[in-house]
């Protein structure tokens, strides 16, 4: 019966993010114990209280294509969409022009991209960004950046990741 509930809600939410959760599946056949620990990352995944939400997905784009160059960027193109992001920004983000992004989005991609691949060249941006958003604000980034790679890692793991496919921006 558990088994079938939390398949119902995966179900929508295949329907709200357009792709499939067959990852999440397996977890929950599996160990419906390991499910309920995986889902219980979702709130800090997901911990927005000050950031602007083009902000907030700019910098989760950049830090699950750091990870997955398929449906997961899929997924956060689709819920970024959902959100309302403008969808040239999401393209801008999605190949790193950032000439092509408002100057502050422009300086949350950098800093984003230098903290996934630690360049070293955030220090320059963190100080900036903590001025414009404060510290809930850098925090926040940190949470989303962090927790962008989770499940391309968890489906690479589990033989699930497919290959490299082209992302939509649907306007």
């Amino acid at each position: 019966m558990l088994r079938w509930l939390i398949n119902r809600i995966l179900d929508g939410e295949e329907k709200k993010i357009g792709e499939s959760v067959d990852y999440i599946r397996h977890v929950v056949d599996v160990s419906p114990g390991a499910f309920f620990r995986f889902s219980s990352i979702m709130p800090f995944a997901n911990s927005r209280k000050v950031l602007p939400v083009d902000v907030w997905f700019v910098a989760q784009i950049v830090a699950i294509q750091a990870a997955d160059c398929g449906t997961c960027v899929q997924i956060g193109v689709n819920l970024a969409r959902q959100a309302n992001v403008d969808g040239d920004l999401l393209r801008a983000a999605l190949v790193g022009n950032c000439d092509a992004m408002p100057p502050e989005m422009a300086d949350v991609y950098r800093f984003s991209k230098a903290v996934i691949e630690s360049s070293g060249e955030e220090d320059a941006l963190r100080d900036t960004l903590r001025a414009r958003y404060g510290e809930r604000g850098l925090i926040e980034l940190s949470y989303v950046l962090a927790s962008g790679g989770i499940p391309p890692v968890v489906k690479r793991t589990l033989g699930y990741a497919q290959s490299c496919s082209a992302v939509t921006v649907e306007v």
